[in-house]
């Protein structure tokens, strides 16, 4: 790894009742990477994930995104701040069409008057066709552009996942948060998601990626964070943490120790 720390996370700790789901976690995310964290069920990787994203709030730490302290902000104000964020699962609108799907999720962050969107204005007209220009924009990163006009509850589920991911695009991040992208896909259609994360990271996109299909995770990854317990027991390569007892014991299993 190499470059300054896009997103820099001290002593992240996170609580339900007399649960730590969260135990001082540290994390550094270096600019332009693809960064994996994996752990077994209940680890704390959701958790961390809305941490960073506002979406829960942890109880105490410190949350860095590109020099800005996002700890406690608002989920929108981080969204503004340049971090966005899928789920895993599916938030599509299934009755509008998948370029309508992407323009709701670009204009979130482009205010626009009463005045212009009641008159109609030359002003108004001009920031729906930046929106829906971004909007194609995204579509095409993740292979979709085709399908445009379709409407998005026809898609494949595959591709309802990949449509997640545009939106995400749609405002324009910096850092993008990948929760569990694969879930429920095949092989084929896993391989299509890798490609597609290769391809945003190729454009500078910083890119932090909860995943349970550990091929992938080791196939696309340039550094894995591995929880166990809420506490980070292993960072570094994929072929590092691959060879590191905590990481086998807590998670790849037994039977990987000769593999």
């Amino acid at each position: 790894m190499s470059g300054r720390a896009i997103v820099t996370a001290r002593g992240v700790t996170r609580r339900f009742g007399g649960l730590v789901a969260l135990d001082r976690v540290d994390l550094d995310v270096p600019r332009g990477i693809v960064q994996a964290i994996i752990g077994p069920n209940g680890s704390g990787k959701t958790t961390l994930l809305n941490a960073l994203s506002g979406a829960s709030h942890a109880d105490s730490g410190s949350i860095v995104v590109d020099g800005a302290e996002i700890f406690r902000l608002k989920p929108h104000c981080i969204a503004r701040l340049g971090l966005a964020r899928t789920f895993q699962n599916i938030r599509i609108f299934g009755s509008l069409s998948v370029l309508e799907n992407v323009m709701v999720a670009a204009a979130c962050n482009r205010p626009t008057s009463l005045l212009d969107a009641i008159g109609m204005t030359a002003r108004q007209r001009r920031s729906e066709a930046e929106l829906e220009e971004r909007a194609r924009q995204a579509l095409d990163a993740v292979g979709l552009l085709p399908r445009a006009d379709d409407r998005a509850g026809a898609l494949p589920y595959a591709q309802q996942r990949l449509l997640e991911i545009a939106r995400a695009l749609a405002s324009d991040p910096k850092v993008l948060l990948l929760d569990e992208p694969a879930a429920g896909m095949n092989s084929t259609e896993a391989m299509t998601l890798l490609e597609t994360i290769a391809k945003l990271k190729a454009r500078g996109l910083t890119i932090v990626l909860v995943e349970h299909n550990v091929r992938l995770v080791m196939g696309i990854s340039d550094n894995v964070a591995v929880l166990d317990f809420g506490k980070k027991i292993a960072q570094g390569s994929p072929s590092d943490v691959q060879r590191n007892p905590q990481v086998i014991e807590a998670y790849l299993g037994r039977r990987h120790r000769h593999a």
